[in-house]
């Protein structure tokens, strides 16, 4: 039998080691703090591009890196893997954070869908209008689908700064009006910043995903076994033309959202296995071969207790808020103010068509359509939702980044209306967070004020 080892038996070092990992798993729990390092990578970006050691910075991000299995190699710039590769992981969140929207969040309900949807509506072509309006010339024009995004993280870690007083109902309006945003501006770079595609590239990207669907079907629950049919896909949609980061949405999208067919329910596999090792470990001698079968079904039904979605959504998380979006910032968000030109009309409208977009477009897309949607009856409030709070969902809507910085990177291959558009974004969306944030703190004290 095992002997119980209290607390204080432990070593001092293990001890110390439990407290820093609790202390690491509450911090990465912590919604506003992804923001802040997304924001500290933003930072440490601008600042490096701007440095003595500017060269270093551009240097870096066009350095090989390769992998090869005999004698194929493929071989791309760092900048590549990140924005073409680890952005995959970063669209396959939001594939499923969409596929759980519309399953059980919400998007379920198309009565408590139809305002967000709409007000997302209006917080795309509003801020594009704006865009084009200041913006006349042909070559400036793709920038229009710029300033139409909005980041979940931002925005929704800036709400967490202002603390649980907010209604949640005005938390989950804003998630599921980011998330609407998402999928139209996953729609705008497939129809829009796709040019020249290569369908033959569809047909391998088609057997990607027969191979995933094959493994659905047979019943094969762990993630690592959709590696390879991941990489095909990616590979599709690459031979196509098409950015083949959104090969993680599609892949989000037809990840399941109900757990593994099993013959028992995955609790009960639970218990039964551990009721198996309980009883192992009353046994003065255990094999490992006694040992593996219980463990075995142990993790199967543990793994089972939540749905694919779910699992992987929980898993990629962190690694997504600390990893994939800050290096995606610190690889991308480098804007040098030295070799900006704005001194020329081009980059200076598309930096303030993109500001002016983010901070006034935005809100007033998506406050002006709800507005008009609850007074012609089509439409009513959340429980818990004013004005007020529309209107700071509004603010916060104009906080583009991670998106934003992706569409203009496909739009502009100029490198001068690229740096234009990019500044335009950090500035705008700086200015959309400030903007919330002092609303929200108005909006707060409202509340406080209001008669329980």
């Amino acid at each position: 039998m095992h002997r119980n080892v209290s607390r204080q038996d432990l070593p001092r070092a293990q001890l110390l080691a439990e407290r820093a990992f609790a202390t690491l798993e509450r911090f990465l729990h912590i919604e506003a703090a992804s923001g802040i390092v997304l924001l500290i990578a933003a930072a440490v970006a601008l600042i490096w591009a701007n440095s003595p050691f500017a060269a270093s910075y551009h240097a870096l991000w066009h350095l090989p890196a390769s992998i090869g299995i005999g004698g194929f190699t493929f071989s791309q710039s760092l900048h590549f893997w990140i924005n073409d590769v680890a952005m995959t992981v970063f669209f396959l969140v939001v594939g499923m954070e969409i596929r759980r929207e519309i399953h059980e969040g919400a998007l379920s309900d198309l009565k408590q869908a139809a305002l967000p949807v709409l007000a997302a509506a209006g917080g795309v072509v509003v801020p594009a209008l704006i865009y084009l309006s200041l913006n006349g010339d042909p070559a400036q024009h793709r920038g229009w689908a710029v300033p139409t995004a909005t980041d979940i993280a931002f925005a929704v870690g800036v709400l967490a700064l202002l603390g649980r007083s907010i209604p949640t109902n005005v938390r989950v309006f804003l998630l599921a009006l980011a998330i609407i945003d998402d999928i139209i501006a996953v729609l705008i770079i497939a129809l829009f910043y796709s040019g020249g595609l290569d369908y033959s590239g569809f047909i391998v990207a088609g057997v990607g995903l027969l191979m995933v669907f094959a493994l659905h079907e047979v019943g094969i629950g762990t993630a690592w076994a959709y590696v390879i049919p991941s990489i095909v896909t990616w590979a599709g949609l690459l031979m196509t033309g098409a950015h083949p980061a959104l090969a993680g949405v599609i892949l989000g999208m037809v990840t399941p959202v109900v757990p593994l067919r099993m013959r028992d329910h995955p609790l009960e596999v639970v218990l039964r296995a551990a009721e198996k090792l309980r009883n192992h470990d009353d046994q003065a001698a255990m094999s490992a071969q006694q040992l593996a079968v219980p463990l075995r079904q142990l993790r199967l039904g543990q793994r089972e207790l939540l749905p694919p979605v779910v699992r992987m959504q929980m898993t990629l998380h962190p690694w997504v808020a600390y990893g994939v979006m800050p290096l995606f910032a610190l690889a991308n968000a480098g804007v040098s103010l030295q070799g900006l030109d704005l001194s020329s009309p081009a980059p200076q409208w598309v930096m303030i068509g993109v500001v002016l977009a983010l901070v006034a477009g935005k809100p007033l897309g998506i406050i002006g359509i709800s507005w008009l949607m609850v007074k012609l009856g089509w439409c009513r409030l959340p429980p818990g939702v004013s004005w007020g709070g529309v209107c700071l969902i509004g603010l916060l809507a104009g906080i583009g980044f991670t998106m934003s910085i992706f569409v203009a990177m496909l739009a502009f291959p100029d490198v001068t209306l690229l740096g234009a558009a990019k500044l335009g974004v950090l500035l705008g969306s700086l200015c959309a967070a400030v903007l919330g944030l002092t609303w929200g703190v108005v909006y707060r004290r409202s509340l406080r004020q209001l008669p329980c």
